[in-house]
């Protein structure tokens, strides 16, 4: 009996089974690619411009005196000057930060010892320089900076007040946050619509949604970093929040 009838009957089943296993895996892809196409991931933004709400202002004044006790008088009697000017100027919540004190010393002059060597002498004590640092703290944000514009009062008395800067705060970012979801949601399924459209298809509803970073900048900045911008140097802001959605697809 001629054996190759049976030979080829057998490579003929293998090769049908090969075929029949590698249109499965074909089938299974595609259908893969079919369950992947019924959803659709987009990324939704909203802005708002928003008004900063609180102001904290920072200031210093300091003294000098040739001994300690003399310049913790000096600084006492400007800090009682100080807190007048901010009280006749409606000035409340303020917080007096801890004095610092720092020694006024002048470099040795070199000399000669007995017997001729050289010496050096170490440095001498001048003096005490005392510095006191403030905060105010106030919603009145357009008040305050005018008012810090305005210390010749101060000057003309004697003391050497310091304007030291602003931080300019929008203290209800968490309630924005909320508010700007739901937009953000809004302009991503738009976002989805609008693709879907392109390939026939229609928008059914919200699979995922994950929120992005705020990001808080002066008005109209895009600026973006992985942790949020946090901007206290303006006055005006804008907020960004975006959203990474998810929508399955009819």
């Amino acid at each position: 009996m001629n054996p190759r009838p049976h030979l080829f009957g057998l490579l003929a089943g293998l090769f049908l089974a090969g075929a029949l296993c590698f249109a499965s895996l074909v089938v299974a892809g595609a259908w893969t690619k079919i369950s992947d196409a019924r959803t659709i991931s987009v990324t939704g933004s909203a802005r708002k411009n928003v008004r900063s709400d609180l102001v904290v202002w920072r200031a210093s004044f300091s003294t000098d005196a040739s001994t300690l006790l003399e310049a913790q008088q000096k600084l006492a009697g400007d800090l009682a000057k100080v807190a007048a000017w901010l009280d006749n100027n409606g000035v409340r919540e303020r917080t007096m930060k801890p004095v610092q004190i720092r020694e006024l010393l002048a470099s040795g002059k070199g000399g000669y010892a007995d017997g001729g060597e050289p010496a050096t002498a170490g440095p001498r004590r001048l003096g005490y320089q005392l510095t006191q640092a403030l905060t105010v703290t106030s919603p009145e944000v357009e008040r305050i900076p005018r008012l810090a514009g305005d210390t010749g009062a101060l000057l003309g008395q004697g003391v050497a007040f310091v304007s030291e800067g602003f931080e300019f705060i929008y203290t209800k970012a968490g309630e924005a946050k909320v508010e700007m979801m739901a937009e953000a949601t809004k302009d991503a399924r738009a976002r989805a619509e609008q693709i879907a459209a392109q390939g026939g298809r229609g928008i059914k509803e919200l699979r995922s949604a994950r929120m992005g970073v705020i990001q808080i900048n002066p008005l109209y900045s895009g600026a973006a970093s992985w942790d949020g911008n946090n901007d206290t140097t303006s006055l005006e802001k804008t907020v960004t929040a975006t959203i990474n959605a998810s929508f399955s697809l009819k």
